[in-house]
């Protein structure tokens, strides 16, 4: 879900920055609120980080991660996995690729505005213990990974060097296999947490979802 150095002018990468920096102001407020959200943040970026550097390849016009949204947003929540990725992939440009920096806004809403539509929708409706259903969870991936492909298709018909319309395809045809095995570890996450959901630091650390 990377969009590459060189597709996108500088004036686009400053508007998306804005964008990244509105969307960021307008959810941290809740992190004073609430205080227990910080470390879940904090949580959600290194649950993130360590999910996209175990697995990541060129895919079509972008990279294949596994970025490991559901789990992350199912467990810990909307704000903590929403700041989460922004810090997230702030973390992994400073250590591991300092050239995606540049794109940190872009790449961050490629991830953050499919979420927020996602929440705003199918996820505000997820009945009790849906997160323990592999048929409901695979609506949300579904769901989230298309907006992600949309996401990164906007990015690049906004792009000043043409893409083929196949190479966007082919990134978005590579998370099909996401889509059907992150379910499966999301569930498996879930029934895990719950299971311990009495302990003090498993309560203080995710949002367990209730069982159904």
């Amino acid at each position: 879900m990377h969009i590459e150095p060189g597709i996108l002018s500088g004036a686009k990468i400053a508007a998306a920055n804005l964008a990244a920096i509105s969307l960021v102001a307008a959810q941290a407020p809740q992190l004073l609120r609430k205080p227990q959200l910080v470390l879940r943040t904090l949580l959600a970026a290194l649950l993130f980080s360590v999910f996209m550097q175990s697995f990541h390849l060129p895919a079509g016009a972008s990279e294949l991660h596994f970025i490991g949204a559901m789990p992350i947003y199912l467990t810990l929540g909307f704000v903590p996995a929403l700041l989460g990725f922004g810090l997230g992939l702030l973390l992994q440009g400073v250590v591991f690729e300092p050239a995606d920096l540049l794109h940190l806004g872009v790449n961050f809403l490629s991830l953050a505005v499919p979420l927020l539509a996602l929440h705003a929708t199918l996820g505000r409706r997820l009945a009790a213990g849906a997160a323990t259903r592999i048929g409901a969870v695979l609506k949300l991936d579904a769901a989230y990974y298309a907006g992600v492909a949309l996401m990164v298709g906007f990015w690049l018909a906004m792009g000043e060097v043409a893409t083929p319309f196949a190479e966007w395809t082919a990134f978005a045809a590579a998370y099909l296999p996401v889509v059907l095995i992150e379910p499966v570890f999301t569930v498996a996450a879930v029934r895990l947490l719950q299971s311990q959901a009495h302990r003090p630091l498993v309560q203080l650390c995710f949002a367990v979802p209730a069982r159904g």
